[in-house]
Parts: C-alpha cells; structure tokens; sequence
C-alpha cells in the first residue's frame, strides 16, 4: 500500500517509519527544506530510542522515502497521515488547527485518486468533520474519505507502542475507508492487537479522555504525596497498596514534580475548552490543570526550604530537565517552572541532562550545561534530581556527597531512600511525599 504522511515531527515521523516496517511505500512530507535533507542524510531530528536503526533499515529497503512536495507524496497515496502540530491556542486553551487545515487544504488540491485522508494528529470533536468540508470544497470532484486515527505514544517507548500497541482506534463512516485503514494495519490484525472501529467522534474523544484520565492519575497521586508528607506517610508504600488494586492498577502512580510533555497540558487544556464550549465543564480536569501548575511550584518550595530558605549566591545542580527519561522533549517540563525559579533566585545552577541540551539552552538561559552529573555536583550546596533518566537511577551517593560544599539532596522523583542518603553523607534529603 501506498501511504503518505504529512509531517515529519514526532508523531507523523515515528508512523511514517513504523508503517514503512510494516511493509507499506511510504513517503513522508515536510515543509522545512533543511529537515528534509537533514532526513535524507540518514539524521533523526529528535531522538527517540531505536528510531534511527529502524528509519535506516527502511530507507535501505526502498520502502521509506522523504519530500517537500506534498504533490508528489500524495499523488497515488491510498492513505494520507495527517500528522502536523495543534499547539494549545493562545488565549482560549484550544487546539489550534491552523495546520491541520491548511493540510487539508493542499491535499485537496493534489488528490489524483480515491484516497483516505486520515487524521493523526491530535483535534478536538468534529475536527475531521471540518477536514471532510475543507476537501470537499476545495475538490467537488475529489473522491474520498475521511477517517480519525488518534496517536498513543509514549516518548522514549514509542516504536514498541506503535508496533505492540494496547489498541489502535479507528474512526471511520464507511466500510470503504475501513477496508483501507484495515489494510494499513494488517500486520496488526494478524497479531490479534486490538482494533477499536469507531464513528468519528468517538475516535476523536477516546484521545482527550485517556489522556485526561491519566493526567487526573498522576495529579491525585501527587495531591496524596502532599498529605502523606503532613501526616508522616509513605508515598512509596501507598502507591503500591492502591496500584495492586487491580481496579485501580499501578501505572502513573509516582509521585513526583507534576505532568509535562507534547500530550498531557496540551490535551487537558483542549477537553477543558471543549467541554465549556459545549455547556458541558470538564471540572475534574479544570482542577487537575490548576492543581498540576501548583505542584510545581511546590516543588520550588522544597528546593527553597533545603537551602534554609534561601538560593542566593548557592550552587545547584540540577539532575535532568526534559519532561520524562529517554527523550529530548522539553515542552511544558516541570524544569522550566523550577529552574528558572531557581535562577531567578540568585542561584547558579548547573545542568545535567543526556538529551536535554539541544533545546534546553534556549529555553532554560543563565544556566551552566555539565554533561557529568558528579562534575555538575562539585563544590555544590544542592543537588535536585528532577528527571527519572538510568544514568541519575545509579549514582554513587558516597562519590558524589564528598563533592560538595554541603552535601544536600532534593530527590524529586523518589528515586533513592532517605536511608541510602543519609549513609552516603548527605546532611539533609528530601523527596515527595516521604
């Protein structure tokens, strides 16, 4: 099968290569003339694990292209991914479809077939309604569908979600356009991974729903942290008696310095403008949005309060800045409410992150970059472990505490026990809900 994506960032990238594995032509389309050729050198311009074997062993096959002439991508395309961005709109929390319409728009004028238009991205309900019109417009004669096809992938595990996924959701108003979707996805079907074929809107609300409802997981967690911190509980050893609730389960349970990342603010923002526009307010993501922001600065608190009250003038070292391990994806990451807290502060703090670097340097300025996380430690008043990477899961506790001007630790993510701290020398540790 023929299949074109449009868009070439994280979700439109990661299919188009996964969809290539599975055996389909697949071209993959950017505007951005410098991507493109960055894409045919055989670079990927984020990291994700395993991503760059994979796009290679495709490209080598033949089955793996990339363009900036979306007419050449979708001329004979039996499927054309949209996977282009819906940034949160300034001012009102929507999801801006800016992009995601003017790609409808150019597709329509270079339909040359029968073809599914298939939305990846994330949209809010009644967006792929929107794209059918926009086409249709634009192409009275165009023959086509439309079809919803929300993405689930977790950065840092995303080519094992797409290949091995919980489910894939399909929307779709025809048995035509399932016909081809189900084609897309054989390799899938023939491994018995769930299919969910549903009407359009309810592909499109199974989206905002999951990630609202795993947001809500990780803020109740860190709301318990907090009580649990006043009546002298364990977080650690609460999450585990609710996560055995089968019920219940135990991801997204951890405690920790709150929710970032490309879905999660994003996706809660929108439910929560879709919900008012409707009449209909989502109030218990409302609250997980503003409970969420507070966290954060919580943890600016902690960090404040183990350097006596005080910042100024101390030496911070900051242990991982990206919003999650095993991705370079800055956007919405509790490090760029706590750092340039700590900055502002009067600290000098020091980052150590394996993947951060790239963009972390213009979004986290006064900042001293140290690929060692024992050499960012030297002579420190405070380390603040805020990103879960392996590298920070395995420290020498003992090496590092000899290091520093006072050795003091805020272990944001609950890695280490006050116990192990204490025995390394460490004169003050504190975590989450601990």
């Amino acid at each position: 099968m023929r299949i074109a994506v449009i868009g070439t960032g994280y979700v439109g990238l990661v299919s188009g290569v996964c969809f290539s594995d599975f055996g389909h032509d697949v071209i993959c389309v950017d505007k951005d003339p410098a991507k493109i050729a960055k894409l045919e050198r055989g670079e990927v311009p984020i990291y994700e694990p395993g991503l760059d074997v994979l796009m290679a062993r495709n490209v080598e096959a033949g089955r793996l292209t990339f363009t900036g002439d979306l007419a050449k991508a979708v001329d004979g395309a039996q499927a054309v991914f949209i996977a282009v961005g819906t940034p949160t709109r300034r001012g009102d929390g929507h999801a801006d479809l800016t992009y995601v319409m003017d790609a409808a728009g150019e597709i329509a004028r270079n339909l040359t077939g029968y073809a599914v238009i298939v939305t990846k991205s994330t949209v809010p309900v009644g967006t792929n309604r929107r794209v059918k019109k926009v086409i249709a417009k634009a192409r009275p004669d165009a023959e086509f569908d439309v079809a919803s096809n929300p993405e689930f992938l977790r950065e840092g595990a995303a080519i094992d979600d797409f290949m091995r996924p919980d489910r894939v959701v399909v929307g779709v108003q025809n048995e035509r356009a399932g016909a081809v979707m189900n084609e897309v996805y054989r390799p899938l079907f023939l491994r018995d991974f769930p299919v969910v074929i549903t009407d359009l809107e309810s592909a499109e609300m199974i989206k905002y729903a999951a990630n609202a409802f795993l947001a809500t997981k990780i803020t109740f967690i860190n709301e318990i942290a907090q009580l649990c911190e006043r009546v002298g509980a364990d977080i650690k050893q609460v999450s585990k008696g609710m996560g055995l609730d089968g019920r219940i389960g135990n991801k997204f349970l951890h405690a920790g310095p709150g929710y970032g990342g490309s879905c999660f603010p994003k996706d809660t923002s929108a439910l929560a403008r879709i919900g008012q526009e409707h009449a209909v307010p989502m109030q218990i993501t409302e609250t997980v949005i503003k409970v969420n922001e507070e966290i954060k600065r919580r943890m600016i608190d902690k960090v404040m309060d183990l350097c006596d009250g005080s910042v100024n003038g101390k030496t911070i070292a900051v242990l991982g800045v990206t919003f999650k391990p095993n991705t370079d994806d800055m956007r919405d990451a509790p490090s760029l409410t706590i750092v340039p807290a700590l900055v502002g502060g009067g600290a000098k703090v020091r980052v150590s992150d394996p993947q951060g670097r790239r963009e972390g340097e213009a979004l986290l300025p006064g900042v001293q970059w140290i690929e060692d996380p024992y050499k960012a430690a030297q002579n420190a008043d405070a380390v603040v472990l805020l990103t879960e990477w392996n590298e920070f899961r395995a420290l020498d506790l003992k090496r590092m505490a000899k290091r520093m001007a006072s050795p003091r630790m805020a272990d944001l993510r609950n890695i280490y026990s006050p116990r192990d701290a204490k025995r390394a020398g460490f004169e003050a540790y504190v975590a989450v809900g601990r």
